[in-house]
Order: C-alpha cells, then sequence, then structure tokens
C-alpha cells in the first residue's frame, strides 16, 4: 500500500504531537506509523509520519499546500514524499566491486525501495556488473594531469542521470565542493572504516598497526569535509592480534555491504532527519 511520508523538524512547542495528528485527521488520512524525538539538549523536535494515501480526502498537492500553513506557524523543516514514486539512485564506484555488486543485486530482487539508474566509474571493471544486471554504465576517467577538466566531466554525468541519491560505493574519488551542494543530504558514502576513527585512506593497514580488537563500517552522507558528513549508519566486527591487514579487509568487506544497504534503505524510506552534523535515524 502506498503511503505519504511526512518529515519534520523544529523548535520544541508544546502540543506539536497532537497538532500535526489532528490536522492529519481533519484531512481523512490514517496514520499507519508515526515516530518522533525531543532533542532535550538542542530543544529541536523530529518526527516522522505515514499515512495511507489513499485515506487522504485530498490530492497531494492540495495536503501539502495546507500543511504549509501550519509549518509555518511553528518554523517547520518539512517534506512530503510519495513511496510510490521511486528515487532514482546512482551508483558511483571505481575498482573495488563488492558493494557495487551488492546493491545492484538488491536492486535486481527488489530488495530496495528505489530505482538504479545507473553505475558510473573512472575506471571499466564495473561495466560487466552493471551490463549482468541491465543497468547504464557510464565511465569518466580521472586523471592526475587533467583532474579539474575531469572533475567536470564526472559532475556533468552525474547530473545527464538525474539522480535524487547517489552511492559512493567505494569510489575514491574526492567529490567537489559544488557538487557537494548541490545534491546535499543526497549523497551517500560508505567509508571503511567505524569513523572517526582512520578516516581516508588505508584504513586496515593502519587498524592493523594500531593493534585494534574492532574494525567497521561507516554510512554517511557526504559534504566538502572529507569523511566528516553525518552518519547514519555504523557496524563492527572483532579482529585480534593474528588478524593481518589483509584478514581485516576481507572481514570488513561484509560489513561495508550490509552498513551501506542498511544506510541506503534508511534514506531510500524516508526515516532519516540531519540537524546540524548529527542524524535521527527512525528505524
Amino acid at each position: 500500500m502506498s503511503v505519504y511520508r511526512l518529515l519534520i523538524s523544529c523548535p520544541d512547542a508544546h502540543g506539536l504531537v497532537a497538532v500535526v495528528s489532528q490536522f492529519i485527521l481533519e484531512h481523512g488520512g490514517n496514520i499507519k506509523e508515526a515516530h518522533h524525538h525531543l532533542d532535550d539538549q538542542n530543544k529541536h523536535f523530529f518526527m516522522r509520519i505515514e499515512v495511507e494515501s489513499n485515506s487522504v480526502s485530498c490530492t497531494l498537492d492540495v495536503f501539502k499546500n495546507a500543511f504549509e500553513k501550519l509549518a509555518n506557524q511553528y518554523n517547520m523543516a518539512w517534506k512530503i514524499s510519495d513511496s510510490a514514486q521511486l528515487k532514482r539512485v546512482l551508483i558511483m564506484g571505481s575498482l573495488s566491486s563488492h558493494c557495487v555488486a551488492d546493491l545492484l543485486h538488491r536492486g535486481h530482487e527488489s530488495e530496495l525501495e528505489g530505482e538504479i539508474v545507473g553505475v558510473l566509474s573512472n575506471h571499466n571493471k564495473l561495466s560487466k556488473l552493471a551490463s549482468w544486471y541491465d543497468v547504464d554504465f557510464k565511465k569518466v576517467s580521472i586523471n592526475k594531469d587533467t583532474k579539474n577538466v575531469d572533475i567536470i566531466k564526472m559532475t556533468q554525468a552525474v547530473d545527464e542521470f538525474n539522480p535524487d541519491v547517489i552511492v559512493l560505493a567505494r569510489y575514491m574519488q574526492i567529490i567537489p565542493q559544488d557538487m557537494c551542494d548541490k545534491y546535499a543530504g543526497k549523497i551517500i558514502n560508505i567509508h571503511h572504516s567505524f569513523l572517526p576513527s582512520f578516516v581516508g585512506a588505508n584504513p586496515y593497514e593502519r587498524a592493523a598497526e594500531r593493534g585494534v580488537k574492532l574494525i567497521g563500517a561507516t554510512c554517511h552522507y557526504v559534504t566538502a569535509n572529507l569523511d566528516e558528513g553525518p552518519i547514519i549508519e555504523q557496524d563492527v566486527v572483532r579482529v585480534n592480534h593474528g588478524d593481518s591487514a589483509d584478514d581485516m579487509k576481507k572481514m570488513g568487506q561484509d560489513v561495508e555491504k550490509i552498513t551501506l544497504a542498511k544506510g541506503l534503505q534508511f534514506h531510500l524510506e524516508d526515516r532519516v532527519l540531519t540537524c546540524n552534523n548529527k542524524t535521527v535515524v527512525f528505524s
């Protein structure tokens, strides 16, 4: 059954849950799922509600226009989406294929609430995977001597796919500031470390050198600050002194796949709200 998803973020005020629920009732809506959270430290309120779309007594546009008056009254940042309109997902990868293959398979098996519209890479390796899953593939090389020009070509290629969400599935290039700004809150990255530990390259090697007992993966939104965007999902696996960097890499790749898939699904289901550099995830 299709649902409308209402996400709200605003300063705390008395009776917000009742006010929003009453608005939905007045428009015939039947609430299927509801979550809310108050950040006591910042006095900020977050809410996610699913409303059965066929229960609402008006069109979605009319519902939005009416809710805007209420939202302005309480200084709400808000959005309403229709679950029947699947988000367009663009996967970006480089040479590592495990995360790309996992997402393509989940898309093929209809496990993701989104439509994978393409794979974009700076290498040819992923083209066979995309072809097998009947997904459009495009290569844009990023060369050291022509990097600035190549990055512009890459961003143009991204725009041509017209994505609603971009997934960096081990795409080993830094995303430029203008692209981060244009797609703010719509670029998801998987980092092969339990952030904030081991930011940047070669985290498994550095983890082995440090002698850690846990390694992990972090799914987060991309900002211009490398590996510092709001965290959506994380997971870990135990390691010990006998595990080499290669051992950790093999174990870590399984964690990366699961963590990225969960984080992406949370985003596709409109379960993530951001506040400053933190997230509220209504899982």
